[in-house]
């Protein structure tokens, strides 16, 4: 299989991690010679309810003995799809009432943008430096990161870029911006989050000059930083909310919601304004929907908060100079990338997987599955420790 996945199969990186696996459950991946790994980062945020979770499976399946896809989206009214916007809807401010369900957070993303152009009739963009909202053409005109974007210039154009908690930076935005994407916390950055009531002046100053806010939700989406969605925690309501990965429980999807008033724009005028073929794919959305009420109607959310208290306490080491994020989005800073690395590849042949972040090489990704126990999160913050003292001795550090 190994021989067979770098023949066939296109890789992102010059040296994947290259793991054969045979299965995975809970917390735990596992590969075909049996191995156990202790999974802290859950599919890149993505499997928030672990792996094999009992009630998305079930959903899969009783969704699967129904129908599969039976038409392009947005033609025919289709249950979990439906249920799946209507319980949105009841758990978001009251002005983000309508959903567009596609297959990933990127194209999720490149409806956003599309449509806050469509509503302002606008064209002016403007993101953050070291964001990350996908990699399409249009999500890495957003990116906030050069070294990634040359190669595949022109872009779309009339994009501009502000700093992170920069509030002298908000004076770009102006009347001919049509709107501004920004992570309710910076994920490739570093997992940063804002400071003094950053996002609230971005709206306040997109209020002042007709533009429209985007949140990229997409990393603490469905309950990773103790709320539903990560704007919650900073008093702000966005005029867009973009979202994937974990409303997913394990499978690829993604969704922007905002008014009806503004999505209906997408209907007409041109009609088929944003179109996809297999957005809310009814097997999808039944996963989502068993996802979001497991998430909704247990403790979860309130959970992630007291696990991110037990990481912090455990993660206390020479070589962690700082642990950054909310609740299960975390990051160990250490003071260097290549210290970093040597920690995630001796954890991983441990049996403890970690993972890097896109822009910042110092961090350690921490994003374990919400229903991580308290006890998994000691025997891995124990490895962790283990590491870092072999690491620090080693290197003499």
């Amino acid at each position: 299989m190994l021989n067979d996945f770098y023949t066939y199969q296109a890789q992102t990186s010059p040296h994947p991690l290259a793991m054969e696996i045979s299965h995975a459950i809970g917390s735990y991946i596992y590969d075909t010679n049996g191995k156990a790994y202790l999974d802290f980062v859950a599919g890149v945020s993505a499997c928030t309810l672990g792996h094999q979770h009992p009630r998305v499976k079930e959903a899969i399946k009783n969704q699967l003995d129904k129908y599969l896809h039976v038409m392009v989206y947005g033609e025919y009214a289709q249950h979990p799809a439906t249920e799946l916007c209507k319980l949105l809807a009841q758990h978001m401010p009251p002005q983000l009432n309508k959903t567009y369900l596609v297959n990933s957070g990127t194209e999720a993303t490149e409806g956003a943008l599309k449509l806050v152009r469509r509503v302002t009739g606008r064209s002016q963009l403007i993101s953050c430096h070291h964001a990350y909202h996908g990699n399409t053409m249009g999500s890495m005109s957003v990116m906030g990161f050069e070294e990634r974007k040359q190669i595949f210039r022109p872009l779309i154009p009339d994009v501009d870029f502000i700093t992170f908690n920069n509030e002298a930076d908000l004076e770009k935005i102006t009347t001919k911006t049509a709107g501004i994407i920004l992570e309710s916390i910076q994920g490739g950055a570093g997992f940063i989050q804002p400071e003094n009531d950053f996002l609230k002046k971005v709206k306040q100053r997109c209020e002042e000059v007709g533009a429209l806010m985007i949140i990229d939700e997409i990393q603490p989406g469905f309950g990773r930083t103790g709320k539903l969605f990560g704007f919650e925690n900073y008093g702000v309501v966005p005029d867009v909310v973009v979202m994937g990965k974990g409303m997913g429980g394990g499978m690829p999807v993604g969704a922007f919601t905002a008014s009806a008033e503004m999505m209906d724009l997408l209907s007409h005028d041109p009609k088929l304004g944003h179109i996809t073929t297999f957005g809310g794919h009814p097997v999808i959305a039944a996963a989502c929907l068993a996802t979001l009420q497991e998430v909704l109607e247990t403790n979860l959310m309130a959970e992630t908060l007291e696990k991110e208290t037990l990481f912090r306490q455990l993660l206390v080491h020479p070589l962690i100079e700082e642990v950054r994020g909310r609740g299960l989005m975390l990051a160990a800073m250490t003071r260097s990338a290549a210290i970093t690395n040597e920690i995630i590849l001796r954890c991983h042949s441990r049996g403890l997987i970690l993972f890097w972040l896109l822009f910042e090489g110092k961090a350690i990704r921490i994003t374990p599955p919400l229903t991580i126990s308290n006890q998994e999160i000691e025997e891995g913050c124990q490895l962790l420790l283990e590491v870092m003292d072999e690491v620090q001795h080693e290197f003499g550090l």
